[in-house]
């Protein structure tokens, strides 16, 4: 009996095959961008994004936008490159690189797909502690029994998992949908915040420097190969192409959807906590402001969607890992044991009594060491023409890719610098 991974692959096929494409065919192409955009709405993001929203209002949305556009197009370089070459970012690395260096890019690639699991695993047990006014330690094991749970559906193929993270981020953006209904938003001031670039002080650079820095994700970059790279038999650089197009469509409108949904939550913010709150930074400190403020419904519309987030989120970063170690390593362990290994560091620290808000701000500065990794590695590769055909980039969009990466690389270094308390001037 065929499953439903066999009829989408069969489906597209198909769709590939004729000559017209309906749109019930155009949906069988979607799912690995919907996936890596749960990376964009992980509670890693819950934090940075109130927090621009009680302190500058509506300011720091262009901030927002110009994050999600780089995001774009890392992720649709990502997609590409697993269409055309049929393998993902990790394989090619292996393949291409001196035994030492795939070590250490494997090493560091496993660390920062921990400190992923970290922020998206303690979020997900917050929203549930919160929500359900349970101990941080129940939520943290409820939190791990339904992500397992859902990760055992990858062994049914990749379009149940496809449907299920797409049911989660469905919920994320309704939720925020909802949010912004129920919050008396000013429009006015929202349409100029999107188009007026401005970072009044230096504390709101630094802000902004944390959404850029922290908006293309390690393990997003390396997932999203993967995800496309057996979706479909292509025999023919014309199929590609096409599969790339749909590809990239997929990418802008599921990427949207995650921006759409970060600068609701500033918006939700701005309106909320700007006049007279404007301190409010932590997730649970905006939980239990938004209750008298906005009522009992916009703070539980708050939690589920943190639920959803770090649930989905989750098992995305679990997936990665299983990914990137298999990619590297050419090894594969079962997926309890990869989840349990991503789930200690997240247990250890609730166990030692770390600040959980610090906890996830540790976890970024580790994510912001690990992204050169991926981001140039996905550069040099989508460029080569051995590897990528008539399909490699061109000087276009290689320059956009290079000034993209200077760009979150550089902001990276400020975040890691002003971690490490070194000064820097323009942020004095």
């Amino acid at each position: 009996m065929a499953t439903l991974t066999d009829k989408t692959r069969s489906g597209i096929g198909a769709a590939l095959a004729g000559k017209t494409m309906s749109w019930r065919s155009r949906l069988l192409f979607m799912g690995p961008a919907v996936i890596a955009s749960v990376a964009y709405m992980d509670p890693g993001n819950y934090a940075t994004n109130i927090q621009a929203g009680a302190g500058y209002g509506y300011t720091l949305l262009w901030v927002v936008l110009m994050a999600n556009m780089i995001a774009m197009l890392f992720q649709a370089l990502s997609a590409r490159l697993g269409i055309v070459s049929g393998k993902n970012l990790a394989e090619l690395s292996r393949d291409n690189f001196s035994k030492p260096v795939v070590w250490v890019m494997w090493a560091v690639s496993e660390v920062a797909a921990m400190a992923t699991d970290l922020a998206e695993f303690l979020g997900g047990a917050i929203g549930l502690a919160l929500l359900f006014d349970l101990p941080l330690m129940v939520g943290m094991i409820i939190t791990a029994i339904v992500t397992y749970a859902i990760l055992l559906f990858e062994g049914r193929g990749f379009r149940p998992m496809e449907l299920i993270i797409g049911a989660l981020v469905g919920i994320i953006g309704l939720c925020y949908l909802a949010e912004i209904l129920i919050a008396p938003i000013d429009w006015g001031a929202t349409g100029a915040g999107l188009i007026t670039p401005a970072l009044p002080d230096a504390q709101a650079l630094t802000i902004a420097v944390g959404i850029i820095g922290a908006t293309v994700m390690p393990h997003a970059i390396y997932l999203h190969s993967g995800l496309t790279q057996s979706r479909a038999q292509l025999d023919d650089d014309a199929a590609r192409a096409r599969v790339v197009r749909y590809s990239n469509i997929e990418v802008i409108v599921a990427l949207a959807i995650a921006g759409m949904v970060n600068m609701a939550m500033v918006m939700m913010a701005a309106s909320a906590f700007h006049q007279g709150h404007s301190g409010v930074a932590e997730i649970e400190t905006a939980y239990h402001t938004l209750t008298p403020l906005l009522g009992a419904a916009a703070a539980g519309l708050f939690l589920a969607s943190l639920i959803a987030s770090g649930v989905s989120s989750s098992v995305v970063g679990t997936m990665a890992g299983q990914m990137i170690m298999q990619g590297f390593l050419h090894f594969r362990v079962p997926i309890w044991v990869r989840r349990l290994v991503t789930m200690v560091p997240a247990f250890a620290v609730v166990a030692a009594g770390v600040n959980v808000t610090q906890a996830l701000v540790v976890s970024q500065v580790i994510l912001s060491i690990a992204l050169p990794v991926p981001m140039i590695a996905l550069i040099i590769f989508v460029s080569r023409r051995d590897i990528m055909g008539d399909l490699a980039t061109g000087p276009v969009i290689r320059t956009l890719a290079i000034l993209g990466a200077i760009a979150v690389l550089g902001l990276n270094f400020v975040l890691l610098a002003g971690a490490f308390g070194v000064p820097i001037p323009f942020l004095a």
